[in-house]
């Protein structure tokens, strides 16, 4: 006959069924550590409403999952952990603001926040809609494996160039004071082409044309292979067509196929068959688009095992 468990068992199994409760609702598995508080925050007025604070990539035990902006002490944004930049609008002219910035993980702990920041929005300047002039002699380099350093020569404006705003691609990624003429951009992937311009703003937000633009390659990681990139993109508008010249990435073999994209968007699928051309690659893109429409290129390379490579540097052009 079997005999009924002792109290010293039923006592042992209630441990076990209580530790694994509290596992499965997260007791003792809890994350209560904070991420380490942003640094490097910034505030630059961009206009008279409205100001562009920047800030540094926080760290945490598991993962940072976004970050809270403060003015003075009220929340006013809330960015997931990709962004460390964000423009706070709606305030008022010739106003005194400071900001900070906290980091927030999965478990809803937030950081200390960062160091408050000072920032005075400056007097209105009505019916100014005459744009900055052109950044001028755009020029960088690789300043590490993450970061890049870019210099260009000062726009000028018919009231004050507030801000230069630095872009990659066409995304904006950092704005420096309109009395910098230099800007670090940190936080970059290693063995990547980046595609930088520059525009200058004033206070009424008009924006410069974009600055020449300046490629720049980060070192690959150890271990990794030679680029697979395609190089020396250019591009070139006529009328009713796009002329594209590139070279192909060394893979070993020739390159058969390449993906093509317009804005950011797969347009097509470029396909040689049994003879690629060797050396500098062509293609002619046909476009229907009114004169005075303008596209970002850039392409990429489908490798012997079937995937495809990195993207090749990108080219903004106009149609005619």
């Amino acid at each position: 006959m079997q005999r009924p468990p002792t109290f010293p068992a039923l006592a042992c199994a209630a441990a076990l069924l209580l530790s694994s409760l509290l596992t499965a609702c997260g007791g003792e598995d809890k994350d209560t550590q904070s991420p380490s508080k942003p640094s490097g925050v910034t505030a630059q007025a961009g206009s008279a409403t409205s100001v562009h604070v920047m800030w540094d990539h926080a760290t945490d035990n598991k993962a940072v999952t976004g970050y809270e902006v403060f003015q003075q002490g009220t929340r006013v944004k809330s960015l997931p952990a990709t962004k460390h930049m964000v423009d706070v609008d709606r305030l008022s002219p010739k106003t005194a603001y400071s900001f900070t910035v906290r980091a927030r993980d999965a478990a809803g702990n937030l950081s200390e926040p960062s160091p408050a920041v000072a920032v005075t929005t400056p007097a209105p300047t009505p019916e100014d809609k005459k744009a900055p002039t052109q950044p001028a002699k755009l020029q960088g380099k690789v300043d590490g494996s993450r970061a890049v350093t870019l210099s260009w020569g000062k726009a000028t404006d018919n009231i004050e160039v507030t801000s230069y705003d630095i872009y990659q691609e066409d995304s904006r990624i950092h704005s420096v004071p309109g009395s910098s003429t230099t800007a670090r951009v940190t936080g970059l992937r290693q063995g990547t082409v980046y595609t930088f311009t520059v525009r200058a703003r004033d206070a009424a937000e008009n924006s410069s044309p974009d600055s020449t633009a300046v490629d720049l390659t980060t070192p690959a990681a150890p271990g990794d292979g030679p680029s697979t990139a395609p190089a020396n993109l250019k591009a070139t508008a006529r009328k009713g067509a796009i002329d594209l010249t590139w070279t192909p990435p060394e893979t070993g073999t020739q390159v058969k196929e390449h993906q093509l994209f317009l804005n950011g968007k797969l347009t097509t699928t470029i396909v040689w068959g049994a003879m690629p051309p060797a050396g500098t690659a062509t293609y002619e893109l046909m476009v229907t688009d009114k004169p005075g429409t303008r596209f970002s290129v850039k392409l990429r390379a489908k490798l012997p095992d079937g995937k495809w490579g990195d993207f090749s540097a990108q080219r903004t052009v106009v149609v005619r």
